[in-house]
């Protein structure tokens, strides 16, 4: 699996394979190298409901550090506007990739940072690269025009553009056809204290599913009796005894 880290001032990303059984004390050892030895100590963090960011081994050294910790809402990755699209953007790339070029994905991933890093994104009117270090980077598109292909070889250098060039299709891509997407679902509702809804079962990644697996499945369960609104855009829900260990908050995009 791969855990993304973002910076929200600059939307520079991080993509670093790791495995789902890696202990809490090896995430802190990656944490340390690529998040703080690269931008300091964050003054806050959001993360998912893993139960080891939400674990006191996490939350004590962090606490110390005099960063704030926030949960995401339950079954709505996109809490910080940002996670949920450029997660699925990384799949469609490292999937591209895979197709194309072979090998396995962990062999993509730092080009696809790369190029992910050094695209343009108009919420910042910048490429994340030159807002975090405030100079422009010199892609490997360039490194025949400075030479540098008679040193790292013509092979390295075709392969190397011939990805970049496809992992920036599959990245436009996929933002055009997100956009659509969420332009034509997006929709605003609203429920009051007391109200049923239908709680919709959550495909992501397979993290948590409700009773049987499968494709074939209710796409929406119970009703449920909304017990609170929290924020604008999420809601508290009366869950049944069996779901007791889900957390009774969601998004207003999973209910109807």
């Amino acid at each position: 699996t791969i855990w993304v880290i973002f910076t929200r001032l600059t939307k520079s990303a991080i993509f670093t394979p790791i495995r789902k059984t890696d202990p809490m004390d090896k995430l802190a050892r990656i944490y340390l190298k690529e998040v703080v030895t690269r931008h300091g100590i964050p003054v806050s963090i959001i993360s998912d409901r893993d139960l080891r960011f939400a674990s006191n081994f996490w939350r004590s050294p962090q606490n110390a550090l005099g960063t704030r910790l926030d949960m995401s809402i339950a079954y709505h990755p996109e809490t910080d506007g940002q996670s949920e699209r450029t997660i699925q953007n990384l799949e469609d790339m490292l999937r591209a990739c895979a197709i194309y070029f072979g090998k396995g994905w962990v062999n993509h991933l730092p080009l696809v940072e790369f190029l992910y890093n050094n695209s343009y994104y108009a919420t910042i009117k910048a490429v994340p690269f030159e807002a975090l270090y405030g100079r422009k980077c010199r892609s490997p598109v360039c490194w025949t025009e400075v030479g540098e292909a008679h040193i790292l070889g013509p092979e390295l250098i075709q392969e190397t553009t011939e990805k970049i060039v496809q992992i920036k299709q599959r990245m436009q891509a996929a933002r055009d056809r997100q956009k659509s997407y969420a332009d034509l679902k997006r929709k605003p509702m609203e429920f009051q204290d007391g109200d049923k809804v239908m709680l919709k079962v959550s495909p992501w990644k397979g993290v948590v599913h409700f009773e049987k697996r499968g494709k074939l499945n209710p796409r929406y369960v119970s009703p449920f009796k909304v017990l609170e609104r929290i924020r604008d855009v999420a809601y508290k829900l009366d869950l049944l005894k069996e779901l007791s260990r889900v957390h009774n908050t969601f998004h207003v995009s999973n209910l109807k």
